[in-house]
């Protein structure tokens, strides 16, 4: 089960994510998280990338596909993958396809989780995370039990710097400029499935869930857990 997660800035692919991983049992894997990862192991890859993002410049296409590439060919990810934040552009998508679809292990399935502009951008701005495990929660409608802790590890809640209005405006201009065409890319050959996001989470991973068992169908997957 090898899947990309599109959608606007607050869509819910995260937590989409983090659901899959568990049923499935295959790594959830966030652009973001592998770079940091790499920039902290010393790696070469890392390096390169952290020489960009210490500039504060965009990581070029060409090495953001690379440590991409890196992650999903370990052992872990021997069954499947989900891709969270990644490709960002056609060319990526692109790329991506060309280097995998030559050992045939191309990306199956591209979902889109579909909200609102202004729905993307109250989520943001109400957004909060736990500082030690990385769960997400909203103030309003996905709350943590206890005011400030994280359910699952008990570590502090906060604010992400960037999870402003104004931010999350800059940062939907840019998706809708960058990345909405790569919905086109997977749609153009059948990969891309829509998913109603303006729901309980529940609910929205019950219709990802349904496409997902098209490939399990198929016998691309392993048994559910």
């Amino acid at each position: 089960m090898r899947l990309v997660l599109l959608g606007l800035p607050g869509a819910g692919k995260g937590t989409q994510g983090d659901r899959i991983s568990e049923k499935y049992g295959i790594p959830h894997i966030s652009t973001g998280s592998i770079i940091r990862e790499s920039i902290a192991s010393g790696a070469d890859l890392g390096e390169e990338a952290n020489g960009y993002i210490s500039k504060g410049e965009l990581i070029p296409d060409e090495l953001a596909i690379r440590v991409v590439h890196e992650r999903i060919i370990q052992p872990d990810c021997s069954r499947g993958w989900i891709l969270d934040g990644f490709p960002r552009t056609v060319l990526q998508a692109r790329e991506l396809d060309q280097r995998l679809i030559k050992s045939g292990l191309g990306v199956q399935m591209a979902v889109d989780i579909r909200v609102s502009h202004v729905e993307a951008i109250e989520r943001i701005a109400k957004r909060r995370m736990c500082s030690s495990c990385g769960a997400v929660y909203h103030l309003d409608h996905y709350r943590a039990k206890g005011k400030g802790i994280c359910d699952k590890c008990g570590g502090d809640l906060y604010r992400r710097s960037d999870d402003t209005e104004e931010t999350a405006r800059r940062r939907l201009a840019v998706y809708m400029r960058q990345t909405h065409p790569v919905l086109h890319y997977y749609g153009q050959n059948g990969r891309l499935y829509s998913i109603d996001g303006v729901r309980p989470i529940d609910e929205v991973f019950a219709d990802v869930d349904h496409y997902l068992q098209k490939l399990v169908e198929e016998g691309t997957v392993g048994e559910a857990r």
